[in-house]
């Protein structure tokens, strides 16, 4: 009987593996715990720790160059020692040139949020995709 037994579980362990390698992945849900270390909760119940994650650069802190050069920007800000061309208004001030300047998003993960992740097949790598954010 035992024999018996013991096959049954290799076709129910075959027939689960089977099931699992059809998916090509698992979406999961966290929330995060810690920023640094970053550390995320998810709801199987277990802690990612940073090592097991991987972070897309729109949730981190990071520089980027912005540019003004769209004449229907309103006076965003004024740049004094660029001059203005012709068609310069009040309301509206045009450059000869571009207006490019670096700027910093501070866009990194804060402890509570909650994030969506996924796990690659049978890794041990998680990607965090976006924070979740509520419809209201």
């Amino acid at each position: 009987m035992s024999d018996y037994t013991d096959l049954v579980q290799i076709i129910k362990r075959a027939a689960i593996d089977a099931v699992e390698q059809r998916k090509p992945c698992d979406v999961l849900f966290g929330t995060v715990q810690s920023v640094a270390p970053l550390s995320i909760f998810v709801e199987m119940g277990m802690v990612l720790e940073a090592d097991e994650l991987i972070l897309g650069e729109h949730l981190t802190d990071y520089q980027t160059e912005l540019s003004f050069d769209d004449s229907q920007v309103k006076q965003v800000f004024t740049t004094w020692d660029m001059d203005e061309i012709t068609e310069s208004q009040e309301e509206k001030i045009s450059f000869k040139r571009p207006i490019r300047h670096k700027v910093t998003l501070y866009n990194g993960l804060k402890v509570g949020d909650k994030v969506i992740l996924l796990r690659k097949q049978s890794g041990q790598r998680f990607i965090v995709l976006d924070r979740v954010v509520s419809a209201q």
